[in-house]
């Protein structure tokens, strides 16, 4: 019970989440961008805004039920995100229709597509950063040097 008191307080599942969410969307702008010129091809991705609100409401309710920064953090099931057992994320991506659709039934926009993974990778790495120093932190209160 004491490491998971540990690994749920804090920033610490706040920045797990972001990172499984910039981790997966990472991962869908790469296919994208790889099937960029195949026939019919529809991209997909997630909505950064619904998951940030997402994330918001489920710190908010951690919150209440606590009275603090610890616990569990439960995010709600919408149409993209679902909370597995063990607290892993599953998303469901959905196909964007803000891009224009060329003659050969391809919605793409490449410009978009960049833009979307350089905020993706700087969105990763913030919560990575933050993440190893909170680890760098427990380890030295773990190892008695303050």
């Amino acid at each position: 019970m004491f490491i998971g008191d540990i690994f749920n307080s804090g920033a610490m599942p706040t920045l797990e989440a972001g990172m499984q969410f910039a981790a997966q969307r990472q991962r869908l702008l790469a296919h994208n961008i790889a099937n960029i010129s195949t026939p019919d091809f529809r991209p997909v991705d997630l909505s950064v805004k619904d998951f940030r609100a997402t994330l918001a409401d489920a710190v908010e309710r951690r919150r209440e039920a606590t009275g603090g920064e610890h616990g569990r953090l439960e995010l709600r099931k919408t149409s993209e995100i679902e909370m597995a057992a063990g607290g892993t994320l599953r998303f469901t991506p959905k196909t964007p229709s803000s891009n224009v659709l060329f003659h050969d039934r391809n919605n793409r926009d490449l410009e978009r597509l960049m833009a979307d993974q350089a905020e993706t990778v700087a969105a990763y790495r913030a919560a990575s950063d933050l993440l190893r120093s909170r680890f760098a932190l427990l380890k030295n209160a773990i190892s008695q040097r303050v």
